[in-house]
C-alpha cells in the first residue's frame, strides 16, 4: 500500500466517513478481511447449538430472541431491542402413514405447517393419484370425498432455485384445492430435490372458508414408492396426522443498528429470519442468513462510521407467513429506508448479484461489480426482488440489491431434519460475508441519493 493510502486508511478509522464514495482500496480491505471472518460462524454455531430449532411463536423462538439481544449487544451494535407482535400458534403432533393390504409398509411423512388433523383415530382411505397440481385442479367437485389425494410433481435442482416458485404451489395451494374437492386428507411429494428419506415440511395455506384437513409431505423416496404402488392397483393408507392450533402467542423481531453519520441519508436494512422449522436446527434456513448479514455489517463499519445507518433485523415468524416482515413495515414504514435486503437461501457461495436502484444511484451497481468480481460473482441482468421479510418495505418504493447464492443443493436440505450445522461450509460462509460486507461498505457510504425506485409496471 502507498503512503497516501496508508494515511487515508488511518484517517478513515479515526473519523466518520465523509459524504464521498469510499475508495476502492477501502472496499477491498473490507472484502479481504471478511474472508477471514469468524463472527458469522460463531453466530450460526451458537444459535443452532444453544437454541436449536426455533418454531415461530413457541418458547424456543422466544429463547432465540433473548439470545440474539445478548449476542448483538456483545458485538457492539446500538439500539438493540425486540419488537413483539401476536400471531397464531401451530405445533406438530403424531405423523405416521402406512400402506395397508398385501403390500403393507410404513411411509415417512411430515405434516405441513397449518395442516389440519386426522382426529383421535387414524384415517383409513383409498389414495387418488394426481401427477400434477393442474390434474388436481381439473378433478370434479366432490370426486375426492372420503379419499386421500396424493399430488406428485417433477422438481429438479437449479442454481437459482427458480423451480421452487412453480412447484412450491403443490404445497402452498394443493391441500386447500384437495379439500374443496372433498378430500379427507392430502399427501404431496416433498418440495425438494434430494433422495434421502427425509420429508420436507413447509407452510400451506387455506382459502377463505376452507376448513383445514390433514396435509403432509412424503419423503421423495416414499413418494416414488407410492407412485409405483398406485400403478399396480388401488392403494389404501392408514394415516395419522395430529397437529394442533393453540390460539395466539408472541413472536418478534430483534433489531440492532450501526448508526449513520448523516441522519438524512436514510436507513439500509439487512437481515434474515430467526425462526425455523422444527425438524432440524435451521442452520441453512436461516441461521446462516442472520449470521452473514450481522458479520457483514460489522465488517463494513470497520472503515469508519457509515454515512447511512445499517440496521440488522432478525425477523421472526417468516416460515409460517412472513409475520415479522409485515410487523417491521408497520412499525417502521414511515422512516426513510433506502435499501432493504435479506439473506435467506442457505450459505453456499454467492455467484451473481442484481440490483433494483433508482436512476440516480445506478453507479452503485457499477462499483459493486468491481468489488465483487474477485469473489467470483458476476452481474446479473434481471431486476432484484428481495425476499419474504423485506417485501413489505420494498412495496413502499425502497430499492434492493440481491446477492444470489448457489442453490444446486439448497432444496436437498430445505425444511428437513438435515438442515443442520454440518451442512455449512465455513469457506463458502466467509465468501458470503465478504460479498455482503463489500456491498454494505459501498451502499452505506455512497454519495448518491438513493431515493424511491420506480414502480414495477410489469410486462
Amino acid at each position: 500500500m502507498t503512503k497516501r493510502l496508508l494515511l487515508a486508511a488511518a484517517a478513515a478509522f479515526a473519523l466518520p466517513v465523509p459524504a464521498l464514495a469510499q475508495t476502492a482500496a477501502q472496499v477491498a480491505s473490507v472484502r479481504d478481511a471478511a474472508m477471514k471472518d469468524d463472527v458469522a460462524w460463531d453466530v450460526v454455531e451458537g444459535l443452532t447449538t444453544e437454541i436449536g430449532q426455533r418454531l415461530a411463536a413457541t418458547e424456543a423462538e422466544a429463547r432465540a430472541r433473548a439470545w440474539g439481544v445478548q449476542k448483538l449487544t456483545a458485538l457492539g451494535f446500538k439500539n438493540v431491542h425486540v419488537e413483539t407482535y401476536r400471531m397464531p400458534v401451530w405445533v406438530r403432533g403424531v405423523e405416521t402413514a402406512e400402506v395397508l393390504g398385501g403390500s403393507a409398509q410404513k411411509l415417512t411423512v411430515a405434516a405441513l405447517g397449518y395442516s389440519g388433523s386426522t382426529g383421535a383415530q387414524p384415517l383409513e382411505a383409498e389414495v387418488v393419484y394426481f401427477a400434477s397440481l393442474a390434474e388436481l385442479q381439473a378433478a370434479a367437485a366432490g370426486s375426492l370425498k372420503g379419499k386421500i389425494a396424493f399430488i406428485d410433481h417433477a422438481m429438479v435442482p437449479t442454481q437459482d432455485g427458480s423451480q421452487y416458485g412453480y412447484y412450491g404451489a403443490v404445497r402452498r395451494a394443493g391441500p386447500s384445492i384437495a379439500a374443496t374437492k372433498g378430500a379427507a386428507a392430502v399427501l404431496i411429494r416433498s418440495i425438494g430435490t434430494d433422495h434421502h428419506r427425509n420429508p420436507h415440511t413447509g407452510v400451506t395455506t387455506w382459502a377463505k372458508g376452507v376448513s383445514p384437513i390433514a396435509a403432509a409431505a412424503l419423503s421423495v423416496p416414499d413418494a416414488e414408492q407410492l407412485v409405483r404402488l398406485v400403478k399396480r392397483g388401488p392403494v389404501k393408507l392408514r394415516l395419522s396426522i395430529t397437529p394442533q392450533f393453540k390460539g395466539e402467542a408472541e413472536s418478534g423481531n430483534v433489531i440492532a443498528d450501526i448508526p449513520g453519520s448523516d441522519s438524512t441519508a436514510g436507513i439500509i436494512v439487512v437481515g434474515g429470519h430467526l425462526d425455523s422449522w422444527d425438524l432440524g436446527t435451521g442452520a441453512i434456513d436461516d441461521a446462516s442468513g442472520v449470521a452473514i448479514t450481522t458479520a457483514a455489517a460489522l465488517q463494513a463499519a470497520k472503515i469508519g462510521q457509515p454515512r447511512r445507518t445499517i440496521r440488522v433485523v432478525w425477523f421472526g415468524a417468516e416460515e409460517v407467513g412472513g409475520f415479522g416482515g409485515t410487523a417491521y413495515a408497520k412499525a417502521h414504514g414511515k422512516e426513510r429506508h433506502v435499501l432493504a435486503m435479506e439473506s435467506d437461501f442457505g450459505a453456499d457461495r454467492v455467484w451473481k448479484f442484481e440490483t433494483n436502484l433508482p436512476e440516480g444511484a445506478k453507479a452503485i451497481g457499477d462499483r459493486l461489480e468491481t468489488a465483487l468480481y474477485p469473489l467470483g460473482i458476476e452481474r446479473g441482468r434481471e431486476k432484484a426482488h428481495g425476499g419474504t421479510d423485506v417485501e413489505p418495505i420494498l412495496a413502499l418504493g425502497v430499492g434492493t440489491i440481491g446477492l444470489n447464492q448457489d442453490g444446486l443443493r439448497y432444496f436437498d436440505l430445505h425444511h428437513t431434519p438435515d438442515d443442520t450445522l454440518d451442512k455449512i461450509d465455513p469457506a463458502q460462509l466467509r465468501q458470503n460475508v465478504a460479498a455482503w460486507a463489500s456491498m454494505l461498505a459501498i451502499a452505506a457510504n455512497a454519495p448518491e441519493d438513493i431515493g424511491p425506485v420506480a414502480a414495477d409496471k410489469g410486462e
